[in-house]
């Protein structure tokens, strides 16, 4: 065999498995469309991949409506904006600390986020609820933000990487001038930082509007849902049926998606950016 027919061959494989890995993430997506037009009785008679014959919005008005879905979709923005704040202000301080100052204990402060990464949070769930309770959180929407504006190991990593192309000597000619760590950190590397941080941000928020577990198990109350908590009420006895939790899931699901759509190509940037080293 030629080698020129080898390459084609391997080609043709390729193209063949990226078919395959496309129709396995678009199948259920499109049965998932396809049925949130439909009525529950289509459902169970119809071909799941057959076409809704009429494009029929009651599902949604009764999504919209039943599941507060708008009510829920304040929650959830109002979650992203604080978390992704927080998160952004710790993990650029943490970061900076950790990149420009020697202190005592740095190496250990270093492994307790490498040893958090590691660690199943189900281990320190407990703990973690036990402490959210004794805080007077429990059951309001103050509980999840506690839990997402922690930084971790891959936002210190990336914004070390940033702050490392950052000359030192603009450290050192501020503080001579008068500066002081504070103003050095707030005037002159957050500014410079904000490529790292919109990236961060945009992953942290699709992070916060995707989570189910922790808006559920902290906040049960049905004026708290949120986006994906939703879901759960239209999973449950009294609404469990696939042609509104199908309406539901693809409501929950376009947020998402558009953020990912409109701010792809500058979440690739700032990684890429973050990783390179010059």
């Amino acid at each position: 065999m030629t080698p020129r027919l080898t390459s084609a061959g391997q080609k043709l494989a390729l193209y063949l498995l990226l078919i395959i890995i496309c129709l396995i993430i678009f199948i259920p997506l499109l049965i998932t469309l396809f049925a949130s037009f439909k009525t529950s009785m289509q459902i169970g008679s119809e071909f799941a991949l057959k076409p809704p014959a009429s494009f029929d919005f009651d599902n949604y008005r009764v999504v919209l409506d039943k599941g507060k879905f708008l009510q829920g979709f304040g929650n959830s923005l109002f979650l992203v904006a604080v978390s992704v704040v927080i998160n952004s202000l710790l993990g650029t301080m943490t970061a900076y600390a950790i990149n420009r100052f020697d202190f005592r204990l740095k190496k250990i402060i270093l492994g307790l986020f490498v040893a958090g990464m590691i660690m199943p949070g189900m281990i320190t769930e407990i703990s973690r609820f036990t402490i959210i309770k004794n805080l007077g959180l429990y059951n309001t929407i103050w509980a999840p933000i506690v839990i997402y504006a922690a930084t971790n190991l891959v936002q210190l990593y990336i914004y070390t990487q940033f702050i490392n192309g950052i000359p030192k000597e603009l450290d050192e000619s501020a503080t001579l001038d008068g500066c002081s760590y504070f103003n050095v950190f707030t005037k002159m590397i957050f500014p410079l930082l904000l490529p790292a941080t919109a990236t961060l941000a945009i992953i942290k928020a699709v992070d916060v509007m995707n989570d189910m577990y922790v808006p559920y198990l902290y906040m049960p109350s049905s004026t708290l849902r949120t986006l994906t908590t939703t879901l759960m009420y239209f999973s449950s006895s009294k609404f469990g049926s696939w042609d509104y939790l199908s309406a539901a899931i693809i409501l929950v699901m376009l947020p998402t998606l558009l953020i990912y759509l409109l701010f792809s190509k500058y979440i690739f940037k700032g990684i890429v950016a973050g990783a390179v080293k010059s």
